[in-house]
């Protein structure tokens, strides 16, 4: 496995990935750090290994509505709705009541909050799900917090008290769960926040596999930046070497997790765009290069590309055989147009639903490889790009 060369990451937090000196040296006495493969006993395992296949069924992905009530206040705001509970609630019914959405949907990541609601009838959102043979899903993360020591970066909080939190979700019906740490390549990334960044996301995914929940594995490296598609593929193949070591260390079953990544693009403010086809040969070159087959499913996050510019980034993807399946966990590009088409209003649900099989079927789409843009509406080219977060 190639990640288990790696050398440990001592440097100085100012060290940046791309720097000769001293990050990516082995320095003169040190060791090489010895991986074990040793896989522990879990009562869990053949659950996991079967909740991570069932999402990663041909043909459909995740739908991403676990946006924190904070960020869910700001996409209501948009429409001009209040941030309410009840608002709130509203809006992910109309989501999660969808009729027909399993045809295209696997999975759906809530937030703790809608994972304890029902429709305004008295059904849990999580039978909803059920019934449409949808697995529900929970964030987990308590969200980015400044890593002191480093070059103004994050690190993502919430290991304390996960075992429990994760053991409650499991009885509420939650079978995976999402942990979201982010890599800026404008601050470095210093080998502290890469390293930082690799080991939290490994423990989660162990006490989460520990608890009954498949992990999606998210190092989500920004768009910010002018830096160019080379330097991106660098910073992401050095981020997942660390994840998949670490992973290795804390003897998570690759067979039962599911990988979140971005896709191989420019920074946002480089001067020359990507084309699809060179950004699915820069993404799957890292992935080849950096995730074992043993994964079940890569799920891309949409990166706030346009509903289209994803969904054709992952059609270009899937022109050929993949060693996992490749798919997508969206929350913007799946949304974007339904929220504008609901605005708030009762009497627009059922247009605001139709809208949502509309982006949904176009990713199930891409992911079979038969996506074409045609006849795609205006409203679904327009960017979503927001600084510091492209989630």
């Amino acid at each position: 496995m190639a990640c288990a060369n790696l050398v440990k990451l001592n440097a100085a937090s100012s060290s940046w990935i791309g720097q000769k000196s001293p990050f990516g040296q082995r320095s003169q006495g040190s060791s090489t750090r010895r991986v074990s493969f040793s896989i522990r006993a879990n009562s869990y395992t053949d659950e996991l290994v079967q909740t991570a296949k069932t999402i990663a069924s041909p043909g459909r992905g995740i739908l991403a509505i676990d946006e924190s009530n904070a960020t869910c206040g700001k996409r209501l705001a948009s429409i001009g709705l209040d941030n309410t509970e009840t608002n709130r609630q509203a809006y992910r019914q109309l989501l999660l009541t969808t009729p027909g959405l399993g045809e295209y949907i696997s999975g759906a990541i809530l937030f703790e909050e809608t994972l304890y609601q029902s429709t305004t009838d008295g059904k849990k959102f999580v039978d909803c799900l059920r019934d449409e043979n949808i697995v529900p899903g929970i964030k987990v993360d308590k969200g980015l917090v400044p890593l002191p020591g480093s070059n103004n970066e994050s690190w993502c909080q919430g290991l304390d008290g996960l075992a429990s939190r994760s053991a409650e979700y499991y009885k509420q019906g939650a079978r995976f769960a999402k942990w979201r740490t982010v890599v800026s390549i404008p601050c470095g990334p210093s080998a502290l926040a890469v390293k930082e960044a690799a080991w939290g996301l490994a423990r989660y995914a162990a006490i989460s596999q520990d608890n009954g929940l498949v992990p999606i594995v998210e190092p989500e490296i920004l768009l910010d930046g002018d830096h160019p598609i080379d330097r991106t593929l660098e910073v992401a193949e050095k981020v997942w070497s660390e994840v998949f070591y670490y992973l290795a260390e804390n003897n998570v079953v690759f067979e039962g997790i599911l990988l979140k990544p971005s896709m191989v693009t420019p920074g946002a403010e480089h001067k020359e765009k990507a084309s699809a086809d060179t950004i699915a040969k820069y993404t799957l070159t890292m992935l080849k290069r950096r995730v074992p087959p043993a994964v079940p499913g890569i799920m891309f996050l949409s990166g706030g590309q346009s509903e289209v510019q994803a969904t054709l980034n992952l059609n270009a993807m899937n022109q050929s055989p993949n060693p996992w399946h490749v798919s997508f966990s969206y929350a913007r590009a799946l949304q974007n147009t339904v929220l504008k088409t609901w605005q708030g209003r009762p009497d627009k649900v059922e247009a605001a639903q139709k809208s949502l099989l509309v982006r949904a079927k176009a990713n199930s789409l891409a992911q079979l490889g038969r996506y074409s843009a045609e006849g795609e509406s205006e409203e679904a080219t327009k960017g979503m790009f927001v600084k510091g977060y492209t989630y």
